[in-house]
């Protein structure tokens, strides 16, 4: 706290200080008793009582109390000494000032002061006591908030509301029953980040203040924040039935704000709570949606709202979330002080001036004082006057003040509810934040002392801006008081400080001057970069993990793993405290706070290049990596900063041999980048090729053969899909793929694989494609014969000129369009672009084989290739329809604001790059895709979809285009508009910004520039109601208006709205104009790319669809045909829609058994399908039956994405989308045993098992389990076996053992279940809940004696520890499968040996309150709060009795149960009395 040291009191002897008092028009005189009869009194409000006499003649106070103290009866003596000297001063001085100027000044009468302002400190904050803050970090399980006076808060989860307590309560389930917890409660909980933000304004009460020091072990995480440390300090609460405790009824009138929590969802709003009895409030959903967007509001979600409309029978009350609302809202009158609300603005009436402050009169009835903290800066006499009216806003009532008082605030950024800014001092809206402008570390080589708190430190003037240096940061060495006037640190005195946090709610910063702090390197973790090398201290070794001390507070740890190159078995004598060790940053978690260091020698002394970041790695680099994990077939290596590869074995040692015999976990090795895997963010890499002696292979050339040439050779080697040839008379290598030779040959695959051998000559073969790096060609068989492309006359590229019409067949797509053969020797290419001038109509990417026609846009002679374009616009330049999308020629053709369309070419890291047209590209950063935050966010976006953005900015030297995908308009933009180019006359469009009794103020669109219309200029008709006219204008809305005149030297401009001034043309919706306001649903993807009919068409005949020969259509007469009759049209038509994506297919939790049909992908309505179909069936005219099936057509184009896959394409192309999706692979698998497909089913699975993510346990074990129910039903003993033996290898080998007993159990094998579960005790016997289901079989199939005799057996392999929990499981059983007297049986004896075990007595009642025995009960309940116990404990048993009695008692044994729990209260109170 910043302010003046509040006097401390000893009740025995120190004298009472006197009232703050403010002096009246007429001075009256009285006689003052003497200070030594007054008892100082003062409101403690932490609540903790002292002791008078303590023990051995010490004293309760602190050395700085005592010290205070001295120094305070030194000053009353003086005081005492010249009190006559003083009124004799007085008396001479002939001053002459009125009463409002006697009353109003700040100074001394009789040597006591008239005005206080006082500060806040943890000692006065009251339990009880309201306050305003300001949230300043959001954690999971609490919220730090800003309190006044450089205070801190924290309010945890569980005082937020209480409908989210209650949310939070339903989650609060026993572990044991983990499998059937309903796991949609879990995702509708919100989390904070959801519900708050920093720098969010909020209504706060205190429930709890501890003690300093007394709060370290309670908090969860460690926190090495100064301010965050405190906050634990203050306990607060948010709840709106504490926080609005004493608003009544009367108060609740429009413009009254108050805090509300969302109770229910109903049809047209939101139930909220008030937390005031008898009224509820309602928040529409169209009053929400201007503040919150489409965004639904999460149950228990705070808002804070203003009052609009009171209900006539005054228990419902309409209210308002606008922010416009809540920074105007202000009250003029309350009902009591208790209505008066923490961040309400107040009418007050200024009473006195002071240079520590203002005190002001407030709502007419109470004083309040405002501190210089919060009120602008600069002189207050000059700022302020007597007497004058002013609006602020109430911060906290002062705790124990008589009559009431309280704090206020003036400062801009409080009014206006928005965080501190750098900017003019009339307005911290515009400029930087404070945190923005001066981050953690921040060096300030010069900062001005403004002024001294002796025992509290230093207020200096940093850059517009007031820090606050506390005393212990002045100087390494302990200072005890500072002067004012001399020493290194007075008045006016410049030096270096460093920023080390903030104070948000007061606009301070927090500063040191300490030297340590200054030159050290770190003050955060977000400071550190990974790979960095630096030298620390060693701290403390414990058995996990060497903790280094990196810089001041900045530490880092090293795991045992990364101690050395080798395991070292004796650590402790190579690392000890105090201990200097050089090391380099392996991961920074700045969401965890933590930095883990190695200090292997290899990665410490590497002078290779460092791989900190996926993006870093690049093919062919060499650098050092770390073995985590050794498979059967490759090496598991990680990087730094969580980066990680593989290296295959063929890779890793040479020849045949064990990886586990050459490598261990933690050896750091060298590697060689081979392979990049953007989509999987996987590095593939080399040890081998990294080596010195390392020689590349001779890649052949293979520039000698063309893609499309005719070649023949012999097969080297056959694999399971390709074989590979050696191409004559060349020898290069080439790949065939052995589905394309079986489709040409019309055999299948299996005896494809079986006919060829090595040696065997294939021709008639053709080049598709040629991989240079690798050094091979992929082949394939000669194609189908294909439609031939004629032409009127014969294309040859001499001849050709730019918009000639022509005609070619897809030959197949390209990374920049699709590639058209024209005739033997020439070929075009179309850009999706240049498709259609409307990209949703049209089709993008024609099949492959179709055959398109378009114009000439450019001619490439060398490379013999045409650029086409089959545009309306190009093909029909003189008679066209006006184009959607209108073509793209460079990026001057482009303006910031301006909405376009593109189609997606590539998703990467940080965002994705859309293609616009065939030479203007453009990026959308990760940022600029939604509006609101989403975690996984790639798999919304795909290859070629067409999406829509504005955009941002353009970079015409360097062609840069960015654009956005986020709604709202740009005026945050850099706009090009000035005054400059605005002249009278001009028509522009705006909104409207504000709203005056005298006219509007208007925002240029896609601008900052704003001018005023007066109200003159709204209506033509002299005689108009302009107040009329005025009240038809709402802030926001969208105008056009005439610039009537421009002031560049007042630098204004006035508009007129007069209809006059208009024609009917300039209200059109022009394409250009209607493309700036774009809605939020319109950005973003426009249609998904998946696959179309033709597309999965081209896919499918991807081998057989490959270019011809020269000798194929060696005859240029035989593209002789008619295109006007022979083309397609590459457009369809305007009504074919695309479905929208469907939601993500969401992952298989298999809890209640295993189901091959879990329910549809999608959702199909048969029955509207059919209905709808019947409804045209009456018509048998011509007309409706075109219409009809134009319909069946739009549904089912709508239906592809979400309907059932019904065939194996369909299940391949939503794979595609969701590869780790263990529901669509099971779905798959069910599908192939409805067809009887066993083989394939089993191969699926196993596929799937190859392809799901390693990181995706959860779904590879789904599909284990699938592929056990698989073999289980249709496979042998040896399959069940083998497929048993696989998937405990790759999985929890006792999960997976268990769920095979399971498995058996369900399918009524019991006796293999029995064999099962013998092994898994057996292998597995140290793990309670393998006897606990082996027991629950037993007792299913009515075993009892089976069951009993496995709790001795099982007691004897467990570990002590568990033998309570098994003893209990296996009662449990009893209970509920057995008997229930054995089960009582066994449950006393654990109570009996175990007696303070709570948990155990609380089972044993829920397992007797299922035998619905009363007496029972209330037995046990007695015999259990029998024993000494907590009071919050004892509170659980009472509660549970009561709820007991209700449900299965009567209302006698509950009325029992009540005055029981007040018994024990006054007996827990005697003792702990006693005690005393």
């Amino acid at each position: 706290m910043v302010g003046k040291k509040r006097q401390n009191e000893d009740p025995t002897s120190a004298p009472k200080p006197k009232k703050a008092k403010v002096v009246s028009p007429v001075k009256e005189k009285k006689e003052r008793k003497p200070r030594s009869d007054q008892a100082l009194k003062r409101a403690t409000n932490t609540a903790l009582e002292e002791i008078d006499f303590p023990r051995g003649g010490g004293t309760n106070l602190t050395p700085l109390e005592v010290k205070t103290l001295r120094a305070e009866a030194v000053k009353e003596a003086n005081d005492e000494l010249f009190k006559e000297n003083k009124k004799l001063v007085a008396n001479s001085r002939k001053r002459r000032k009125s009463d409002v100027k006697d009353k109003g000044k700040a100074k001394l009468v009789d040597g006591e002061e008239i005005v206080r302002i006082e500060h806040l400190n943890y000692k006065r904050v009251a339990v009880g006591q309201k306050i305003f803050a300001q949230v300043m970090a959001i954690q999971p399980l609490a919220l730090i908030v800003s309190l006044p006076n450089q205070l801190a808060g924290h309010v945890p989860i569980t005082q937020i509301s209480p409908e989210l307590t209650k949310s939070l309560e339903t989650m609060d389930v026993d572990s044991e029953n983990e499998d059937n917890e309903d796991e949609d409660q879990a995702t509708s909980i919100p989390d904070l980040h959801d519900l708050y933000q920093l720098g969010q304004y909020v209504r706060c009460i205190v429930t709890t203040v501890h003690i300093a020091g007394t709060t370290e072990g309670s908090i969860v995480r460690r926190s090495k924040d100064d301010i965050e440390r405190a906050s634990w300090r203050v306990e607060l609460s948010l709840s709106p039935e504490l926080v609005n405790e004493g608003v009544s009824k009367a108060d609740i009138r429009p413009g009254f704000s108050l805090t509300a929590s969302v109770k229910s969802i109903e049809d047209h709003g939101y139930i909220l709570n008030l937390g005031i009895a008898d009224v509820s409030g309602f928040l529409s959903f169209k009053d929400a949606k201007k503040r919150f967007g489409d965004a639904k509001l999460h149950i228990g979600r705070l808002l804070d709202v203003v009052v609009s409309k009171l209900s006539s029978n005054g228990r419902t009350c309409n209210v308002t979330a606008s922010e416009n609302a809540l920074k105007t809202a202000s009250i003029t009158e309350v009902s009591s002080v208790s209505s008066v609300l923490p961040g309400q603005l107040v009418q007050c009436l200024v009473t006195s001036i002071s240079s520590e402050g203002l005190a002001v009169q407030a709502l007419g009835f109470f004083v309040g004082t405002i501190d210089e903290f919060h009120i602008p800066s600069g002189d207050p006499d000059q700022t302020f006057k007597l007497g004058q009216k002013l609006k602020a806003r109430v911060l906290y009532q002062i705790a124990g003040a008589s009559p009431p008082r309280f704090a206020l605030s003036l400062a801009p950024h409080i009014l206006s509810l928005t965080m501190k800014q750098l900017g003019h001092p009339k307005n911290d809206e515009t400029g930087s934040s404070m945190q923005e402008a001066f981050p953690v570390g921040t060096i300030l080589e010069s900062v001005k002392v403004a002024k001294v708190e002796s025992e509290r430190g230093l207020i200096v003037q940093v850059q517009g801006l007031t820090g606050f240096v506390h005393i212990s940061h002045v100087s390494d060495e302990h200072i005890v008081s500072l002067s004012p006037s001399s020493g290194a640190w007075r008045v006016d005195s410049t030096h270096r400080a460093r920023v080390t946090g903030y104070f948000p709610l007061d606009g301070l910063l927090q500063l040191s001057m300490r030297s340590s702090v200054l030159e050290q390197r770190f003050l955060q973790v977000d400071d550190v970069q990974p790979g960095e090398l630096m030298k620390g201290v060693v701290k403390r070794l414990t058995v996990s993990a060497l903790f280094v001390s990196i810089s001041g507070s900045v530490d880092g740890a090293i795991f045992p793993n990364h101690y050395a190159d080798i395991p070292l078995k004796q650590p402790q004598r190579r690392f000890k405290p105090g201990a200097s060790i050089k090391c380099r940053v392996l991961i920074v978690d700045a969401d965890r706070k933590r930095i883990v260091l190695t200090a292997k020698k290899t990665l410490v002394e590497s002078d290779l290049p460092l791989i900190t970041s996926f993006e870093e790695a690049k093919v062919g680099m060499i650098t050092h990596a770390v073995v985590f994990r050794i498979a059967e077939r490759r090496l598991q290596i990680e990087f730094f900063n969580n980066v990680k590869g593989s290296v295959p074995i063929q890779e890793a040692i040479e020849g045949s041999g064990n990886l586990t015999d050459a490598f261990t976990v933690g050896k750091p090795i060298r590697v060689r980048v081979t392979a990049v895997h953007a989509d999987s963010h996987h590095v593939v890499a080399s040890i081998l090729q990294a080596s010195a002696t390392y020689e590349a292979p001779v890649v052949p050339d293979i520039n000698s053969v063309e893609v499309g040439s005719r070649v023949e050779g012999t097969v080297a080697e056959v694999h399971k899909d390709n074989t590979v040839l050696a191409l004559q008379p060349s020898g290069v290598r080439a790949l065939l793929s052995l589905k394309n030779l079986a489709n040409q040959r019309k055999v299948p695959v299996a005896q494809m694989r079986g006919m060829l051998k090595a040696g065997d000559k294939l021709d008639d073969l053709f080049v598709v494609t040629r991989e240079p790096e690798k050094g091979f060609v992929i082949v394939a068989g000669r194609p189908k014969a294909k439609q031939a492309v004629e032409q009127k006359q014969p294309l040859k590229m001499d001849a050709v000129q730019v918009g000639q019409i022509v005609s070619g067949r897809v030959v197949r797509q390209l990374r920049n369009g699709t590639l058209l053969k024209l005739s033997s020797s020439i070929m075009g290419v179309l850009h999706p672009t240049d498709v259609s001038d409307d990209y949703e109509s049209g089709v993008p990417f024609p099949t492959v084989d179709n055959i398109v026609r378009a114009a000439v846009v450019a001619i490439d002679s060398e490379k013999k290739q045409l650029t086409l374009s089959s545009r309306a616009s190009r093909m029909e330049p003189d008679s066209h329809p006006a184009a959607v999308d209108p073509e793209i020629k460079s990026v001057d053709d482009l303006k910031v604001g301006r909405a376009v369309r593109g189609f997606v070419k590539s998703v990467a890291e940080h965002g994705l790059f859309v293609g616009l047209s065939r030479d203007v590209d453009a990026r959308v950063q990760i940022k600029e895709l939604f509006d609101e935050y989403v975690k996984d966010w790639k798999p919304r976006f795909q290859i070629n979809q067409l999406v829509k953005g504005r955009v941002l900015s353009v970079d015409r030297e360097k062609k840069f285009v960015e654009l956005t995908f986020r709604s709202g308009d740009l005026s945050k933009l850099k706009s090009s508009l000035t005054l400059s180019d605005l002249h009278a006359g001009q028509k522009v469009e705006g909104r409207v910004k504000k709203i005056e009794d005298y006219g509007l103020f208007i925002e240029i669109k896609d601008s900052r520039l704003s001018g005023l219309c007066h109200k003159s200029e709204l209506s033509d008709n002299k005689d108009a109601d302009t107040t009329l006219a005025l009240r038809s204008f709402r802030v926001g809305d969208t105008v056009k208006a005439v610039i009537c005149a421009v002031n560049l030297e007042k630098k204004r401009v006035n508009f007129s709205l007069k209809p006059s001034n208009f024609s009917p043309g300039d209200f059109g919706s022009g394409a250009e104009e209607g493309e700036d306001d774009v809605e939020q649903s319109e950005l973003g993807v426009v249609q998904d790319a998946e696959m179309s009919d033709a597309e999965e068409a081209a896919e499918n005949d991807e081998d057989e669809s490959e270019e011809d020969s020269d000798g194929s259509d060696g005859d240029e007469d035989a593209m002789a045909v008619d295109m006007e009759a022979a083309a397609a049209p590459i457009a369809s038509s305007s009504s074919a829609t695309v479905a929208s994506r469907p939601p993500p297919v969401p992952s298989l939790q298999l809890r209640g058994g295993f189901q091959w049909n879990g329910g549809d992908i999608g959702t199909e309505d048969d029955d509207d399908a059919s209905s709808g179909s019947d409804s045209d069936g009456g018509d048998d005219s011509g007309k409706k039956r075109r219409k009809k099936k134009k319909q069946v057509e739009l549904d089912l184009t709508a239906d592809l994405q979400t309907k059932m896959p019904d065939s194996n394409a369909d299940f391949e192309r939503v794979l595609l989308g969701s590869p780790n999706s263990s529901y669509l692979w099971i779905q798959y698998m069910s599908f192939l045993l409805q067809l009887a497909d066993v083989d394939k089913a089993r191969e699926v699975g196993k596929r799937a098992v190859k392809t799901i993510s390693f990181r995706e346990e959860q779904e590879r074990l789904n599909v284990w389990i699938a592929l056990l129910n698989l073999e289980n039903v249709y496979g042998t003993d040896e399959s069940l076996d083998t497929t048993f033996k696989d998937a405990a290898r790759h999985c929890d080998s006792k999960t997976v053992h268990l769920r095979l007993a399971t498995i058996f159990e369900q399918s009524e094998k019991f006796e293999m279940a029995e064999e099962q579960f013998k092994k898994t005790a057996k292998k597995f016997g140290y793990s309670s809940k393998v006897w606990t289901l082996w027991a629950e079989f037993y007792m299913n199939r009515g075993q009892l004696e089976e069951a009993r005799k496995l709790l001795p057996r099982c007691l004897q392999s467990l570990e002590k520890r568990k033998h309570l929990k098994t003893i209990s499981r296996f009662a449990q059983l009893e209970y509920k499968l057995g008997d229930p007297e054995r089960g009582k049986t066994i449950f006393e004896g654990i109570v009996d040996s175990h007696p303070k075990r709570w948990d155990m007595w609380s089972v044993y009642m829920d397992m007797e309150a299922g035998q619905q025995d009363v007496q029972s009960l209330r037995s046990l309940f007695t015999r259990v709060l029998a024993f000494k116990m907590t009071s919050h404990k004892a509170k659980a048993f009472f509660k549970k009795w009561l709820d007991i009695e209700r449900k299965i008692g009567d209302e006698e044994g509950a009325e029992n149960v009540k005055q029981k729990a007040i018994e024990w209260t006054q007996r827990a109170a005697g003792n702990a009395d006693a005690d005393e």
